[in-house]
């Protein structure tokens, strides 16, 4: 057996629902069961201790674990084994008589009020439905309130100077959606600029006061500027809203008259009902009590300030010790980046002094080649000049 979801079953019908209370009530209302309601063997899907437990138990805990998971189903050996852990409960209870207890016996009578509350509206609302005529006439005054729609193109573009070339175009004759084809930023540049059919809420205000304003073929002899950018707008037609048929949408105006038949259904019966309401009595202290809680206040006044007091005391401790923390890091953190700077600065001087050396040793080096390389030149032209006043 899977006891992890068993627990689960329990966690999620144990909270009693109409169902279960009414079942509730009935068992407590008939300590034995009346010929029409004894199970048989025949009937049952389980027996516990000698009392059977019923098939229709089984559907009812099928439906109404089915509805409150949204549809998801149970094995049927867990659903009868969470009937079995119920009626094991129910007979210990019984036996511990826990059903002659004023806290039980006192639930019992909240969930049977709750119960005939609930049966009192149910029988209103089966004696007077929602009928057809009363859908047809609320959607026939919802659908006279429908406003007007359009259908426009525009040509959406960055900036006014372009605007107004496009406009220049128009007045010379150019077609609006070849324009907006070519020229258009926006997503219904390609179709021409079509917006299609739609209410003045849909667009901006800028946008709908604009549309509204023009007459049917004309187009704006100025652009319209909003969030989006520059419209040169034109308006092609206009119709009242065709309302969605009254089959598709009678069901959404149900619950409104639903609503409205149980308001009225209260109402009436508080007109008819003697209501009288007792205002909770005030109770005035007595002078002494006065005296008593004017001391107390100033006590706790007293109290409250000394809190305060000592409170900011501690306060002001508090950051006075953080403050000689904070002096004493940042004197710290000086002196040790005073030290690595002076560690840096003595050491690139070395560096740049050992460089200095090496600099001035390979220049005397070079100076003394160069100054032998240019005796060596002199000596081998001296050697030519002799030779040529030696030849005849």
């Amino acid at each position: 057996m899977n006891k992890k979801l068993i627990p689960l079953i329990l966690a999620g019908t144990t909270m009693l629902t109409a169902c279960n209370q009414e079942q509730a009530v009935d068992s407590a209302n008939n300590s034995s069961a009346s010929p029409a309601t004894i199970i048989t063997k025949d009937d049952a899907i389980a027996v516990v201790n000698g009392t059977f437990i019923s098939k229709k138990a089984l559907a009812d805990l099928e439906k109404e674990v089915s509805q409150r998971s949204r549809g998801q189903n149970f094995p049927k050996e867990k659903l009868i084994e969470e009937l079995v852990q119920r009626e094991l409960l129910l007979q210990e209870a019984t036996n511990k008589q826990l059903d002659k207890t004023t806290e039980f016996t006192d639930r019992l009578a909240t969930i049977k009020d709750s119960l005939l509350s609930q049966s009192a509206i149910q029988n209103h609302m089966k004696s007077n439905p929602v009928t057809d005529e009363e859908l047809k006439v609320e959607y026939d005054e919802k659908m006279a309130k429908t406003g007007i729609e359009y259908k426009a193109r525009h040509i959406l573009v960055k900036t006014e100077e372009e605007s107004k070339k496009i406009i220049a175009e128009l007045d010379k004759g150019a077609d609006f959606a070849e324009l907006a084809k070519k020229k258009s930023t926006g997503p219904s540049g390609p179709k021409g600029g079509d917006l299609g059919w739609f209410t003045a809420d849909r667009m901006v205000p800028p946008f709908s006061e604009a549309v509204i304003a023009l007459e049917k073929n004309k187009y704006t002899p100025e652009a319209v500027k909003t969030q989006f950018g520059w419209h040169v707008i034109k308006r092609e037609d206009s119709r009242a809203q065709t309302p969605p048929p009254f089959e598709s949408v009678k069901e959404q105006f149900r619950s409104t008259l639903q609503r409205n038949k149980m308001q009225d259904y209260m109402e009436n019966l508080r007109k008819q009902a003697k209501v009288e309401i007792f205002e909770p009595e005030v109770v005035v202290p007595a002078i002494d009590d006065v005296s008593k809680l004017s001391e107390t206040a100033k006590s706790a006044s007293k109290e409250s300030g000394n809190a305060v007091v000592e409170a900011a005391g501690n306060a002001k401790q508090a950051a006075t010790e953080a403050a000689e923390k904070l002096s004493e890091t940042a004197g710290s953190a000086k002196q040790a980046v005073t030290e690595g700077v002076a560690k840096a600065s003595n050491k690139l001087s070395d560096t740049a002094q050992a460089a200095s050396e090496k600099a001035k040793a390979a220049f005397t080096e070079a100076a003394e080649k160069a100054k032998a390389a240019a005796a060596e030149k002199a000596a081998q032209t001296v050697d030519k000049i002799s030779e040529t006043i030696k030849t005849p």
